[in-house]
């Protein structure tokens, strides 16, 4: 788990909620039969500021979450000076591809044939992905529907530049999470028939993390459980 270790000691709000999330991970991992050091805990920072990153990474965090471009943009550039792992973890817009390759370490969010097309760059560093899975029947909710996985497996295979990672899913809202993230360990499946190596599962927030990890996630997507409510919308 990447975030296990902490070179301060800090009583501090979020150090505690940090230390409680990590010790639950470690505990779901446990309880699962899997080693915690199997998982990586991405924090994912929606709306908050880049000083609250910036105390993340002195408590020892190194893999960040940002939803929205423009946000993630601007703290990953105000926060060059950290060695951080930037994770794009939101719906992305064909448009915007490029510009979130050149900050993103992994995007996890590839979910039609578009989008993998506009993020083939030849003067590029190869970046990883996931693919990302509807679990629901509403399009807008992003992510490719089940009958079209392999294809757009496939296609990313065939693209240049890209290293498929696994598949990423959201549990949707009304359907018990563990229900839900067996339909993404089978999904995994299906996709390492295509790609053996591909076998990480995005999966989990804070809210479901530890159904997540029973099911095989090997990245959680974690926010509010440790950086707190949200701020207001900018």
């Amino acid at each position: 788990m990447t975030t296990s270790t902490s070179p301060t000691s800090s009583s501090s709000p979020l150090a505690e909620r940090l230390a409680a999330v990590r010790e639950g991970v470690a505990d779901a991992a446990r309880a699962a039969g899997r080693s915690p050091d199997e998982l990586t805990t991405i924090v994912v920072t929606k709306f908050h500021p880049a000083s609250l990153v910036r105390e993340l990474a002195a408590l020892g965090v190194r893999d960040v979450g940002e939803n929205r471009h423009q946000e993630a943009q601007e703290k990953a550039a105000e926060l060059a000076d950290l060695d951080l792992r930037w994770h794009f973890v939101g719906q992305l817009q064909s448009k915007k591809a490029r510009q979130v390759r050149r900050y993103a370490s992994v995007i996890h969010s590839l979910d039609r044939i578009s989008l993998v097309d506009a993020l083939k760059l030849d003067d590029a560093p190869d970046v990883d992905v996931f693919v990302q899975l509807n679990l629901t029947d509403d399009p807008a909710r992003g992510g490719v529907a089940d009958r079209d996985l392999e294809p757009l497996v496939e296609h990313v295979l065939d693209t240049g530049g890209l290293r498929l990672l696994g598949v990423m899913a959201v549990a949707p809202l009304d359907e018990e999470p563990a229900r839900a993230f067996e339909r993404v360990r089978l999904a995994s499946e299906r996709v390492r028939r295509l790609a053996p190596g591909a076998s990480a599962i995005s999966a989990g927030m804070s809210q479901d993390y530890r159904e997540a990890v029973a099911a095989g996630a090997t990245h959680l997507r974690i926010g509010t459980a440790i950086t707190g409510n949200r701020p207001s919308l900018r």
